[in-house]
């Protein structure tokens, strides 16, 4: 059974509506609201160092014709974003792993190769070490990313996002088999009593994304899903207070 008691609030790559996502400011100041984790997104610069980015391309830093694998880590950390700068996987969790739950998110895509899909997933698991207490949690919407994880690294707690076409029927054959992987994260679209009834029969973990109106937070909230992944940490963690 799922060991996680209340609803977990998580800010959605920080405080990403009051500071540049995926930095340092905004996942220090999703702290300043004493949120319980913080999910974020791994990609890889040119010259495969993971680092904290949601898309590849970089139209967000004026680079519209530009990706995050066009440029070595070096010279994406010298970009302007803001006035805040891309961090590297490695620096995100020295910084927070003490501090809060992670949850990392790997961008594997069709547009990258295999070898460096692999490659991410090695350097993400690297990076978050042997703990096995989901302090740390990699997830992905790639299912083989995450097959491939499990064989790296056997034990260490994986989450499978589903896109929002993906049906009922579907993540029950995707927990039938693959039993290794430790939960699964939802759109909040596609939550309702049955897959909570799903999740809780097999012991898994269950997250939703992206809980920002107060009629999503209630609803995730109502039915007790594990893991709330928010743009508003601060409105969730007061509903759930309240």
């Amino acid at each position: 059974m799922n060991s996680m008691s209340s609803t977990l609030i998580f800010a959605h790559r920080g405080a990403n509506r009051e500071a540049p996502e995926n930095t340092r400011a905004a996942f220090d100041q999703a702290l300043e609201y004493a949120i319980d984790g913080m999910e974020t997104d791994v990609q890889l610069s040119r010259d495969e160092v993971a680092v904290l980015w949601h898309d590849r391309f970089l139209n967000k830093l004026g680079l519209a014709d530009k990706h995050i694998d066009d440029f070595d880590y070096a010279q994406l950390h010298k970009l302007n974003f803001a006035e805040a700068t891309l961090m590297s996987l490695q620096d995100f969790v020295q910084s927070y792993r003490s501090r809060c739950r992670l949850l990392l998110e790997i961008k594997n895509r069709e547009w990258e190769p295999n070898s460096r899909h692999q490659l991410k997933v090695r350097l993400t698991l690297d990076e978050a070490g042997t703990i096995q207490d989901e302090s740390i949690m990699a997830s992905s919407f790639n299912l083989a990313s995450l097959v491939y994880a499990h064989q790296y690294r056997p034990q260490f707690p994986l989450i499978y996002n589903l896109e929002e076409e993906q049906s009922w029927t579907e993540a029950q054959q995707v927990l039938a088999d693959h039993s290794f992987l430790r939960g699964l994260c939802l759109p909040i679209e596609n939550l309702d009593i049955n897959m909570v009834q799903l999740l809780r029969e097999h012991g898994k973990v269950l997250a939703v994304y992206t809980c920002n109106s107060d009629e999503e937070i209630t609803k995730a909230l109502d039915l007790a899903v594990d893991i709330l992944i928010s743009d508003v940490p601060q409105r969730a963690l007061h509903m759930r207070d309240a």
